[in-house]
């Protein structure tokens, strides 16, 4: 399995009878792309690896047998199976300096997966120059401290030990997903709705439940309790601050009656807070987290909105469901970047990321005044806008008859793009409403789309 574009870390499955038991993992700190040759030699050592392990087991069991044989005879009852976990890392890493010496690299993994008590045993090699920095899931100790500290700030204790550093806020949610669910259980989004949530859900085999949303309340709480009381939900994937599509943001009461409802009902829920830094006003939303005392909440979040998209660094606080996530980040993608890991750490610790985050929130909201007053100049009555209070966002619901599809394909062809709402709906609703998003700086080019969306939809009436 490739992981990067630049094939500069690799991951190998380990395979008994079919089965993946374990994994080697690969890191190359320069980019210099492992060759084919290289990636067959990998297959041949784990191939070779299992039967190793499997050979030392055998023989452990064998000399266990011939010393207690005797006293075995006497007591009439079957020799059972000796522990040899405790040999095993001296069989990995002499493995590993094996994979090292034929396959350069800055660092190498090997784990081993224990089905009897769902755990990993692992061994690693890497560089001592690489080693301050290079971090395995959960991550650069370094970067969750500093986001542990974050929490601090808001007034939460979020220990840096139930933090797991991600690809991107998108892989943390996954990641959640796909630790509390398996193919064909249900799981509760929101409509409107994120549409990565649908295509995670499909993705993954699952099955998903509707939950409305209001504009400007969020969240209905009256069909969640009913939908867990009607369906199997077994997990929940909610925006609570600045909602996608809508904007958005449910109050401290309704958070609370959230966590609360669904500890009831021992639900996780996955808190997806990507843009919860990007408030307008002078404190941080709380998120649901806050009133988590079950540990079912996980609260995922990212620096792609707040520092730049191309960093693809996020995390999960994932609670009672740390170890799980941390086990599928390694079975996966094997960790996020490491150089903008140590980077973003940093930043965090000798930057002004906070003065950073003052300088964008006061851009995103003059950018949200020119896109609202836009919107009331250029665009027939009868549009209703949402006015969220941090994000990127606004909801436009249209005149009912105005197909919003319709609609983004005549705008497409006049070089605006907008989000038509169907795609914000497993069941293809919002066919009047589009999604505009107001986070590049204010430009006449954004004006005069905003005048061919008012054109278009006047025509359409």
């Amino acid at each position: 399995m490739d992981l990067g574009g630049a094939r500069t870390n690799i991951l190998v499955p380990l395979l008994k009878e079919q089965t993946v038991i374990g994994f080697f993992g690969l890191y190359r700190q320069e980019v210099c792309p492992f060759s084919e040759k290289q990636i067959a030699l990998l297959e041949s050592f784990a191939a070779q690896a299992v039967i190793a392990m499997e050979n030392a087991r055998l023989y452990a069991e064998a000399q266990e047998r011939t010393l207690q044989l005797e006293v075995v005879t006497r007591v009439t009852q079957e020799v059972s199976t000796r522990d040899v976990s405790h040999e095993l890392p001296g069989i990995l890493r002499t493995i590993i300096h094996q994979i090292r010496r034929v396959v350069p690299c800055d660092y190498a993994a090997l784990a081993l997966y224990n089905e009897e008590d769902d755990s990993f045993l692992f061994e690693t090699v890497y560089d001592f120059a690489v080693r301050d920095w290079a971090d395995l899931p959960p991550g650069n100790e370094q970067l969750r401290r500093q986001i542990s500290l974050r929490y601090v700030g808001m007034g939460l204790s979020q220990p840096m030990e139930e933090i797991v550093v991600t690809n991107g806020a998108l892989e943390a949610l996954n990641l959640c997903l796909m630790a509390v669910t398996r193919p064909g259980d249900v799981v509760a989004v929101e409509s409107p709705g994120f549409y990565a949530a649908l295509q995670a859900i499909e993705r993954l085999d699952l099955r998903a439940v509707e939950i409305p949303v209001d504009p400007a309340s969020g969240l209905d709480l009256d069909a969640l309790a009913a939908a867990l009381q009607t369906h199997p939900v077994r997990a929940c994937w909610f925006m609570t601050n600045f909602q996608n599509p809508t904007g958005a943001t449910l109050s401290i009461e309704k958070k609370k009656a959230l966590v609360e409802l669904l500890a009831k009902h021992d639900v996780p829920l996955i808190e997806d807070d990507v843009y919860g830094e990007l408030h307008f006003q002078p404190e941080y939303p709380l998120p649901a987290l806050a009133f988590d005392k079950h540990g079912l909440v996980m609260h995922c979040s990212s620096f792609s909105k707040t520092l730049a998209p191309g960093y693809r660094i996020g995390w999960a606080c994932a609670g009672r469901f740390t170890d799980k996530v941390q086990r599928l980040k390694l079975m996966t993608t094997l960790s996020a970047s490491i150089p903008a890991q140590a980077g973003i750490a940093d930043y965090l610790q000798y930057g002004g990321y906070d003065k950073h985050l003052r300088k964008l929130r006061a851009s995103l909201q003059a950018q949200l005044r020119e896109m609202e007053a836009a919107i009331a100049r250029l665009l027939p009555r009868g549009v209703r806008v949402t006015h969220p209070a941090g994000g990127y966002f606004v909801w436009l619901e249209l005149p009912e008859h105005v197909d919003a599809l319709t609609l983004h394909r005549q705008a497409i062809e006049q070089g605006v793009s907008l989000a038509p709402g169907p795609i914000f709906s497993a069941s293809r609703n919002f066919r009047h409403c589009v999604r505009l998003n107001f986070g590049h700086p204010w430009n006449a080019d954004i004006e005069r789309a905003v005048q061919v969306l008012g054109e278009l939809i006047t025509q359409a009436t």
